[in-house]
């Protein structure tokens, strides 16, 4: 049997810090280069075939995993909370970094990987969509506080009420006599007015090349689904395959089940703790449009859910995935939606499990 090596790479911004070891687990080679395509290329060249490569989850992993991928056997990126749990005693440096990634990747499902995206094109639209949610996020944080100022001095108002110059003055004369008070509600409106329109620009931009992607497309067929929620959904699943089955894709989705139990104690179900948060709020976000707005078979399933004596939350979460069962079908298939699909083969959870 040919002899495997395992590297592990310990990736900084400007340097790299490498550790090989062969499958009994001695060390046969350390390194050191700048982090560079080129310069790890000519690194890891030396070490035979087959080798495979394990870094950390990190601002440079895709880079690095889409330009080193091609040179070796296999190339891993794990999670770096998994591996502090394993690798927490001891002394701790670089080189002993790279050593450790090298002996959990030879021990064998001690790492959790890291899904990374393939192609330059695909990681650019995922950060694209990326840059859009985080423009939401400050237009949103900038009017919370426009909102928590406004009530400090007893006037309640919502980003809608102070959007117009007009609202804006108005506002003012609920306000007390203050000349400072005004300048600073006039300075954030205006601030807060600049970032709408920046988050606009960044919408615009992601529905055009949104629109060129074909499962985008598709999923923007389905009630509920927006070109933003469609695109999020695209990017940051990447590809239906990582999924093994709906459960899989439930748990990852944050809207499945986990089982907890300890000893004699109950056996408790409930809802992952850490799960992605921006996807969990995509599709439950979904599921909450197509529950409530026209008529279409995820609203008749939310209702007969709510006739059954679920909870609105409960109902809700099983419309979530209905839902994403239905997309994930679609995805897998290049198909485009069918309302007939829609609690297929029991695509939406049992609901009588509480939690």
């Amino acid at each position: 049997m040919k002899r495997e090596y395992f590297i592990g790479l310990d990736t900084h911004g400007t340097f790299c810090e490498m550790a090989v070891v062969t499958g009994k687990g001695n060390l046969v080679r350390r390194g050191r280069c700048d982090t560079t395509i080129e310069a790890l290329r000519k690194l890891i060249a030396p070490v035979p075939a087959p080798r495979h490569v394990v870094m950390e989850e990190g601002p440079l992993a895709n880079w690095l995993y889409r330009n080193l991928k091609p040179h070796v056997t296999s190339l891993t990126v794990s999670d770096p909370r998994r591996n502090r749990l394993i690798c927490c005693e001891g002394d701790k440096d670089d080189a002993v970094d790279a050593l450790q990634l090298a002996q959990l990747l030879r021990g064998g499902g001690l790492l959790k990987p890291v899904h990374q995206t393939e192609t330059l094109s695909e990681s650019v639209f995922k950060q694209l969509v990326g840059q859009y949610h985080r423009r939401v996020r400050r237009r949103v944080a900038a009017g919370l506080q426009i909102t928590a100022l406004l009530k400090q001095h007893g006037v309640i108002a919502r980003a809608k009420q102070f959007s117009r110059p007009e609202d804006q003055a108005n506002l003012l004369k609920l306000l007390p006599a203050n000349q400072l008070l005004a300048e600073m509600i006039l300075t954030s409106c205006a601030e807060h007015e600049q970032l709408q329109a920046a988050e606009e620009v960044w919408y615009r931009r992601l529905v055009m090349w949104a629109k060129k992607d074909a499962t985008v497309v598709r999923f923007t067929g389905v009630p509920g689904i927006s070109w933003v929620r469609a695109s999020t959904l695209r990017v940051y699943l990447d590809t239906p395959w990582r999924f093994r089955s709906k459960k899989a894709l439930w748990k990852y989705l944050g809207i499945g089940l986990e089982r907890r139990t300890s000893g004699n104690g109950p056996e408790l179900l409930g809802v992952p703790k850490r799960t992605h948060r921006l996807l969990k709020s995509t599709i439950l976000g979904a599921a909450q449009t197509a529950a409530t707005r026209g008529e279409n078979p995820f609203a008749v399933q939310y209702r007969r859910w709510i006739d059954n004596g679920l909870s609105l939350r409960l109902a809700k979460r099983n419309v979530a995935r209905s839902l994403s069962s239905t997309l994930w079908g679609m995805w897998k298939q290049d198909a485009d939606y069918e309302p007939e699909w829609v609690g297929r083969n029991g695509s939406a959870a049992a609901a009588s499990e509480s939690y």
